[in-house]
């Protein structure tokens, strides 16, 4: 049976195409989601994909916490479904509360866009699979609203329990505390990341090539080992 993963759209998401093409490039049924719809059509995992929902209004990702569709997801993920979270979607996870911490305003003020340089730093969680700790990928980040942060207490038991998944290298792009680029709750099936990995998952585009494909064949293994 091919293995369903859902992309879901909110008013302003912008990769949700691209999010349902690495998933079908990975070997997966893409299922586009709609953000009114608490449905999940039987979906074995959900990606939130990037862009801007609601414009940002509030707070980034503070409206779309409240979509229907995330009633639905936030209990799934409660019960291990794999949910992944990329740029606008890692900022609607820790609204969620589906993951600690918070994304402020770039330190720099301005929005970037860059090839980005990422330490692997727990290859354990359910979208990290085919990387290995300590390896170093390559791919698109940009974003306004990617600072991350959390009281000192969240952030020792971050590391401590391994739940930092990925570190920026060569250069911190928006002040994130410890460098930190992404992160995962304490079942690793939830992962959110500010870089974009869908946009890194064929050879003629960007420099990091394929690295970005990984996240999605990581899932497809996790769902049939589980």
């Amino acid at each position: 049976m091919t293995t369903r993963v859902g992309v879901v759209t909110f008013p302003g998401s912008l990769d949700d195409r691209d999010a349902q093409r690495a998933v079908r490039l990975a070997g997966a049924e893409p299922v586009a989601l709609w953000h009114r719809d608490k449905d999940l059509h039987q979906v074995d995992a959900v990606v939130l994909p990037g862009g801007f929902s609601y414009g940002d209004y509030l707070r980034a990702g503070a409206i779309s916490r409240f979509s229907p569709v995330m009633e639905t997801i936030i209990e799934q993920a409660k019960l291990g479904m794999p949910v992944l979270g990329i740029c606008n979607g890692f900022q609607v996870l820790t609204e969620s509360h589906l993951l600690p911490g918070a994304m402020l305003r770039n330190n720099h003020l301005h929005f970037i866009c860059r090839e980005q340089k990422l330490r692997v730093e727990n290859a354990g969680t359910a979208w990290t699979r085919d990387y290995t700790a300590g390896q170093e990928i390559q791919i698109p980040l940009k974003n306004m609203d990617g600072r991350y942060t959390a009281d000192a207490r969240t952030i020792d038991e971050l590391e401590a329990e391994g739940r930092v998944v990925f570190r920026y290298l060569d250069v911190n792009p928006n002040g994130s505390i410890n460098d930190i680029a992404g992160i995962t709750n304490a079942a690793g099936n939830v992962v959110g990341l500010m870089p974009h990995p869908e946009h890194a998952v064929e050879p003629l585009v960007g420099t990091g090539g394929t690295d970005g494909l990984g996240f999605f064949t990581s899932v497809l293994k996790q769902l049939v080992n589980a």
